[in-house]
């Protein structure tokens, strides 16, 4: 599948922010995502960009400044955001002892599902554990498997 077949809304995780700020493997093709989509975060995107942003630069893979500028570009993203509290929460404690795997994964498949698109993640093991799984088989998508 090409990134221009993909449907006109999809949830972002942060793996795939993070692509959009830093120059990654396939940052391109997340940079792709973003021309002419609805795009979804669950509130807990936010954090979780900033926490790899400030381990890029604890790593010194990335200078204090660079992170401010990253954040600064990442903030004017496109982005519709889905608030967590307990009842947006729910679903995502059940699909992640479902799937036994993280609420915080989870929370990212858990507004994909009640919006009714699918998740596009950098995360190959939260990829592999729900192509995995009967019925969330094709619920989230590979950045790395377009082409």
């Amino acid at each position: 599948m090409a990134v221009a077949d993909l449907p006109p809304t999809l949830v972002v995780d942060a793996s795939i922010g993070v692509k959009w700020v830093v120059d990654e493997s396939d940052s391109d093709d997340a940079v792709a995502l973003i021309a002419g989509r609805r795009l979804i975060v669950p509130g807990l995107f936010w954090v979780e960009t900033a926490n790899v942003l400030a381990m890029k630069a604890k790593r010194r893979e990335m200078t204090r400044a660079a992170v401010a500028d990253a954040w600064r570009d990442l903030a004017n993203a496109p982005l519709e955001l889905v608030n967590m509290a307990p009842d947006t929460v729910l679903p995502a404690l059940t699909l992640a002892q479902d799937l036994q795997h993280t609420v915080y994964d989870c929370a990212y498949l858990a507004v994909a599902l009640a919006v009714g698109c699918p998740v596009v993640t950098a995360d190959r093991r939260f990829a592999a554990i729900t192509a995995a799984h009967p019925t969330l088989a094709g619920r989230v998508l590979l950045l790395n498997g377009f082409h």
